[in-house]
């Protein structure tokens, strides 16, 4: 094969990436997004989604046990979980980990996710057939809207902030959540990069503090997203995710106690991530 690269299309990152592909195994499109599997010489199969990484067969762990892992510990015994997005099965994967859950609604808008996800990436959707498990191909909003049921712990695992993603990060849409959650429960979503998108990061926290009690992030490295030191914010309608409340579950790569602890701003970076005006730290 020829010498080919992949220049990734980031919609907000300031930089380009670029990646060696050896070899393509898949290109197609659905009714939402253009999709690409392909191999690089480091970080092995990669999905690309309109343009953009998605996750990598050698670091999509970091990503998945860290959206999963932090709010479902901080729980003594969750039982009931939503992933919004997260067709590919690398949330539910972790998820269902935890023998507490008893139910796991898997929302995502484009099957095709799936498919193309068991098809290349069979160790991403290894948890996607797990009894516990009900799909529910359709609209992440919609499905809030619709859903007449509690749940302990809401994951957001969506593409970036942009095109049918953005009803995912409206202040209905967090607002929807917190009416969901019991006085325990957590809303999770990613909110991009601490590098690279300062303003979305912020913005997305005041759109949380407006519609929960309380507000929060923690950040994981995350080397194939743009700007690296990856976010996740957090809506709770009280508790704070901050300490684990039990041992973690087994195997994992990279969560554990101690990476729980310290993977949350501490309050005085918090508290200049919140100045108006702020591009940076």
């Amino acid at each position: 094969m020829a010498d080919v690269r992949l220049f990734e299309k980031d919609p907000y990152a300031p930089i380009q990436y670029g990646y060696e592909v050896t070899e393509v195994l898949y290109r197609g499109t659905s009714e939402y997004q253009e999709f690409a599997v392909v191999v690089n010489p480091f970080f092995g199969r990669m999905l690309i989604l309109d343009g953009v990484v998605q996750f990598t067969e050698r670091d999509e762990f970091y990503y998945h046990e860290m959206l999963a892992h932090v709010p479902l510990h901080a729980m003594a015994a969750p039982e009931t979980v939503v992933v919004i997005g997260g067709g590919d099965g690398g949330v539910i994967r972790e998820v269902v980990k935890h023998p507490s859950v008893k139910k796991a609604y898997l929302v995502d808008i484009d099957p095709e996710v799936t498919r193309v996800s068991q098809a290349y990436f069979p160790t991403v959707a290894s948890g996607l057939d797990d009894p516990r498990v009900e799909h529910c191909p359709m609209d992440g909003a919609r499905f809030l809207a619709e859903f007449e049921g509690k749940a302990d712990v809401i994951l957001v695992d969506s593409t970036d902030i942009v095109g049918f993603a953005k009803s995912l990060f409206t202040p209905e849409f967090f607002g929807r959540a917190r009416s969901i959650l019991g006085p325990g429960g957590a809303f999770v979503t990613l909110s991009e990069s601490l590098h690279f998108h300062f303003p979305i990061v912020r913005e997305v926290q005041q759109t949380l503090r407006a519609s929960f009690p309380c507000a929060d992030l923690y950040t994981a490295p995350i080397a194939t997203y743009a700007g690296n030191w990856w976010c996740f914010a957090v809506g709770t309608n009280g508790a704070s995710l901050r300490v684990p409340a039990r041992a973690p579950v087994t195997p994992t790569r990279y969560y554990c106690g101690d990476i729980h602890r310290s993977a949350f701003l501490p309050p005085f970076l918090y508290d200049r991530l919140m100045e108006d005006g702020r591009e940076s730290f």
